[in-house]
C-alpha cells in the first residue's frame, strides 16, 4: 500500500504551525508521530491534501510540574514522546496509571522514535470492519464511517459504532486530566471527559484549525492504576482496558474518599463509570468485595455500549471488563495503603 500524494509542510515554530492550520483547515492533517495517520492514509481511509509536521516543534516536548498560584499539576507538551513519559520519575510517582498505559502503547520502536501522547489521545476510533484496505472495503457496501448507511458491527444501527481504543485517553480520564487546544489567536482548556463526542465518525470535539498543545494532570494525593487486555503485549490495540484513581480520606486514611473508574475499548469513547465509582466512597482500601461489585457494575454498564468490532467475542470482553477493573482497583488500593503506612511510620519517628 502506497501513500497518496500530498503537500508536506514543516513549520519551525508553534505560531507557524497555527498559521498553516488556519489557512488549510479541513484540507490538512497534523503529523506528530504518524503511527495512526500514515496507516490510515495507506489504507485509503483519508486523503489529506496537506500534511503539517510538528517534528521541529521542540517547544511542545516537555514534562514538568506546575506549582504556580497554588496549582499542583503535571504538564505534558503535545509533542512529548511516549518513551519520555515512561521514563519520567514524576509521572511514575504521581500518575502511575499513565506510565503503565504508555508502556503498552505500540512497540518500543514507536515509543522511542515517533509516538506521542497527544497522538494517542487523538487517534481515530477503530472498527474491525472499517480499518481494512481500500480493496477489502470495496467488496461490500460502505459503512457509516465510510460514507454509507450500514453498521457491520451492530445490525440496523443508525450510527457508526467504531470504538475508542486509546490506552492514554483511558488512563488520563481516570486521572481527571484536561487538555489545551490552541488555535491562531486563542486557546481553550477542555476536560478530557468532555472532549469525546460519542460520535464514531467524528469522535473528538476539536476543530480542524486547533492543535492539542498540552495535557494537564492534577496531582490529587491518591493512587492510580491501569490494566489492559490484548492478544499481544506490544503492537496490538486493547480488547478492553481500565484506568482507576483512588483518593484516601484525610480523616480516615484507610478509607476511600473518592474513586474514578474509566473503561476503555468498549464504546465510542472512554466510559466513566459514575455509579461504580460512587459505590466505593467510604469503603476500605482493601475491600475486595467492594472492588468486585464495582467491577461487575462497570461490566453491566459497558455491555450496553460494546459491539463486535475489535476481534474478540462480546461475552469474553464483558467478563474481562469486570476483571480489569477489579485488578486495577486492587493494585491502586495496595499502593494507597503502602503510601499511608509509610507516612504513618514517618510521623511516629
Amino acid at each position: 500500500m502506497r501513500l497518496p500524494r500530498f503537500e508536506y509542510l514543516g513549520p519551525k515554530t508553534l505560531e507557524g504551525a497555527l498559521d498553516l492550520m488556519a489557512t488549510h483547515r479541513d484540507d490538512a492533517k497534523i503529523l506528530a508521530g504518524g503511527t495512526d495517520l500514515l496507516v490510515r492514509m495507506k489504507k485509503g481511509l483519508i486523503r489529506p491534501k496537506t500534511i503539517i509536521s510538528l517534528k521541529a516543534l521542540d517547544e511542545l516536548a516537555y514534562i514538568k510540574r506546575d506549582t504556580r498560584e497554588n496549582r499542583n499539576n503535571i504538564l505534558i507538551g503535545g509533542r512529548t514522546l511516549i518513551a519520555d513519559i515512561i521514563a519520567s520519575d514524576l509521572v511514575q510517582r504521581k500518575a502511575p496509571a499513565l506510565s503503565r498505559a504508555c508502556e503498552r502503547i505500540g512497540a518500543i520502536t514507536l515509543q522511542h522514535f515517533v509516538g506521542t501522547l497527544a497522538g494517542n489521545i487523538l487517534q481515530d476510533n477503530r472498527c474491525w470492519h472499517y480499518n481494512q484496505s481500500q480493496f477489502h472495503r470495496s467488496g461490500r457496501g460502505a459503512c457509516h464511517k465510510d460514507g454509507g448507511k450500514i453498521c457491520y458491527a451492530r445490525q440496523d444501527s443508525d450510527r457508526c459504532n467504531s470504538t475508542c481504543q486509546s490506552d492514554g485517553a483511558t488512563a488520563l480520564m481516570a486521572l481527571n486530566a484536561s487538555i489545551t487546544l490552541q488555535r491562531k489567536g486563542g486557546r481553550r482548556r477542555v476536560d478530557l471527559a468532555d472532549f469525546y463526542t460519542n460520535d464514531g465518525i467524528a469522535p473528538h470535539a476539536i476543530e480542524s484549525h486547533e492543535l492539542l498543545t498540552q495535557i494537564c494532570i492534577p496531582i490529587q494525593g491518591g493512587q492510580s492504576a491501569y490494566k489492559r487486555l490484548s492478544y499481544r503485549s506490544a503492537i496490538d490495540y486493547p480488547l478492553v482496558c481500565a484506568g482507576v484513581l483512588l483518593i484516601p480520606s484525610t480523616a480516615s486514611p484507610t478509607e476511600i474518599s473518592e474513586a474514578r473508574i474509566v473503561v476503555g475499548a468498549m464504546g465510542r469513547s472512554p466510559l466513566y463509570m459514575a455509579a461504580a465509582s460512587a459505590s466505593l466512597g467510604g469503603k476500605k482500601l482493601d475491600d475486595t468485595d467492594a472492588f468486585q461489585k464495582a467491577g461487575k457494575a462497570a461490566m453491566d454498564t459497558a455491555a450496553t455500549f460494546a459491539v463486535h468490532n475489535v476481534g474478540s467475542t462480546l461475552e469474553y470482553r464483558y467478563a474481562m471488563v469486570a476483571e480489569m477493573v477489579f485488578q486495577a482497583l486492587t493494585e491502586a488500593g495496595e499502593a494507597a495503603r503502602e503510601t499511608g503506612q509509610k507516612a504513618a511510620n514517618k510521623g511516629v519517628q
